[in-house]
Order: C-alpha cells, then sequence, then structure tokens
C-alpha cells in the first residue's frame, strides 16, 4: 500500500521567509533541508509513500534497536493501544471484469459437488452466473453469483492460489472474482508482500499487527468486497505470497489489532518517512480532510540507516517562483 512521501515543507518555508534573498541559511525540517541563496532555493529530502503511520523501513529500524512489536506500533500511531478483535472474514476483489473464470481446488459450488483436482470455468450468461466443466459442458446455473468452496485452497487461473472461498458474481459486462477469506489467512498473504521476509521478528509482527488493523478498518463503500489485492488496499499474494517467518509473525500477533479508544484504528503505513511522519490532513491521502488524532506526525530516529533505497531527493527553485507560489496562497 501506499507508495511515495509527501512531507510538508510548509515550516521550513515560513523560515526561510525571514532570511533575505541575498543571505544564505540552512533551514530543517523533518526529512528535509532548504539551502536558501541568492537566486535558488535547493530543498533536499528523502522519503517513499504518502507519510502517514508506520514507515515500515523506521520499524525495521525499531526492530534492530530492540523494540517490540508493540512499542513499534503505538509510537507511529498516537495515542493508541493493542487489543484483539473476534475473529472474521474479509472480502478481497481478485479480479474484475472478466467475462470467464478458470479456477480448480473447490470441492463444491452451486449446491453440485466437484472434484479438486479439475478444472472448472465461471461463465457471464444474462445476468447471472453458469458453471461448465473445462470442456464446457453445463454443471450448475448459479444465479445471482456462485461460491466455489469444500477445500483448503482454490487456485485461480492468470492469479494464485487462495485459502478461503471464491465467490463470483456479475460486474458490468463481465465477472468479478472475490475471496471470502478468514482475516488471519488474509494477513498471512499480506505481510511478505509488505515486508521484506529477511526482516526481524518484531518488525514483521508490526507489520502483521498493522495489515490486520488496515483490514479490518477499511471497507470499499458501496461494492461487494472490502479490499482490493494491490496497493489501492494493501498487497495480497495469498498462499504464494506465505513464507515461514512471515507467518511466525502472524501467529504470534494472532487477532491483535491496534486499537483508537473502542475502534480499530485505520493503520496506514508506507515505506520511508526521511526522518519524520506526516499528519494526515498534510499528505496525499488528502490534503485538508479531518485531522485523525492517531495519525500525526512523529519524529522516525531509526529508520536512517536502515537501508531504504528512498532515502534522498533534491529540488531547485528560484526565489521569485516560491514567492509567487507563496503569495498565492496569501502566505507572503
Amino acid at each position: 500500500m501506499l507508495r511515495g512521501n509527501r512531507t510538508i515543507l510548509l515550516a521550513s518555508l515560513l523560515l526561510a521567509l525571514a532570511v533575505p534573498a541575498t543571505a544564505s541559511a540552512l533551514v530543517r525540517s523533518g526529512g528535509a533541508h532548504i539551502a536558501v541563496k541568492a537566486k535558488a532555493w535547493v530543498v533536499k529530502g528523502a522519503g517513499f509513500g504518502h507519510g502517514v503511520g508506520m514507515s515500515q523501513y523506521g520499524a525495521y529500524g525499531y526492530a534492530k534497536h530492540g523494540f517490540n512489536s508493540q512499542q513499534i506500533l503505538t509510537h507511529y500511531y498516537t495515542g493508541t493501544t493493542i487489543g484483539t478483535t473476534a475473529d472474521r472474514s474479509v472480502r478481497v476483489l481478485l479480479r474484475d471484469g472478466a467475462r470467464s473464470l478458470f479456477f480448480r481446488g473447490a470441492g463444491s459450488a452451486c449446491g453440485t459437488g466437484l472434484k479438486p483436482g479439475k478444472g472448472y470455468v465461471a461463465k457471464r450468461k444474462g445476468s447471472g452466473v453458469v458453471l461448465r466443466n473445462k470442456k464446457g459442458r453445463l454443471i450448475a446455473r448459479c444465479g445471482g453469483a456462485m461460491t466455489a468452496a469444500g477445500a483448503p485452497a482454490f487456485t485461480l487461473s492468470g492469479k494464485g492460489t487462495y485459502r478461503g472461498s471464491l465467490e463470483v458474481r456479475p460486474s458490468g459486462s463481465g465477472l468479478q472474482a472475490i475471496d471470502v477469506v478468514e482475516i488471519e489467512d488474509y494477513v498471512r498473504g499480506v505481510v511478505a508482500k509488505e515486508s521484506p521476509a529477511s526482516w526481524p521478528l518484531e518488525a514483521l509482527k508490526a507489520q502483521a499487527v498493522a495489515a490486520r488493523s488496515y483490514g479490518l478498518s477499511t471497507g470499499i463503500r458501496g461494492g461487494s468486497f472490502d479490499l482490493y489485492d494491490d496497493t489501492r488496499s494493501q498487497a495480497y499474494g495469498g498462499v504464494g505470497a506465505e513464507t515461514a517467518k512471515t507467518d511466525q509473525a502472524v501467529s504470534a500477533t494472532r487477532l491483535q489489532v491496534v486499537m483508537y479508544g473502542s475502534k480499530v484504528a485505520q493503520t496506514f503505513f508506507f515505506s520511508t518517512s526521511g526522518g519524520h511522519t506526516e499528519n494526515n490532513e498534510f499528505s496525499s491521502l488528502g490534503f485538508g480532510q479531518p485531522p485523525v488524532p492517531y495519525l500525526r506526525g512523529v519524529d522516525d530516529p531509526y529508520e536512517a540507516g536502515a537501508g531504504s533505497p528512498y532515502e534522498h531527493w533534491k529540488r531547485r527553485f528560484s526565489v521569485s517562483r516560491i514567492s509567487s507560489a507563496l503569495r498565492s496562497i496569501g502566505l507572503r
């Protein structure tokens, strides 16, 4: 989820405005600093991601310095605690708009027994779904939706293997494929897609709790599914993404979530902060949105040296351009 840091430089810019245009100064703010010279402003900074919530490389740095997952999480999500939640399933969109979907691994669908080792095809028929075998013979008319279940995992052609059940329903002129999966199995398919499995266990545990909390607190309004399987929500790879170490992190944090008061927090996370995370209302998540109390910018002291490939950026602006931009929003 969450790619491309947009650190806000307003405080630095306002401080720098106090320096005459003919002077030279260095002003630092979070992961950025601005060198002010007679003819140009040079803005240097670091980061990758929207800047809100947990920095993944920062969590790695905290874990390397001996902090546990709960300490990491409560640092990045201001005023939160770690609690537990009831087991439940989530609905993850795997494909959308397909005219037909080939799958195997299910024991039943549409009230009909299937052979898990054989492949079947769900096809759009009018406003509903029909199920055919590999040779095209009609197996069942499924009505408005098809659910294929009854096996530990199913394989969807062109995507991968997933735990839970496969739901197929009409969408536009095609079909949607949705994985209806228990939250713990969902998180198993997320952690190694979002953080390298080689990272310290406490960093992976923090990622597991953040992924679980985000999955439970975030829904697609008005849709037939809760989450995308990509960075529009968070990356989910199903069985193919699972590793022994990330499974250990998920198991060690079973049903743990980040809580703000009595609610599960929407735990945004991202790659690299550049030294300081951002308030949600000043980020690319949505400038000017209402402030969220637990999504406050915080220092990220252990990210430096954590090995992020997204550490530095540089921009050069003329003094006249900066002055014009600030005047346009009433700041000078």
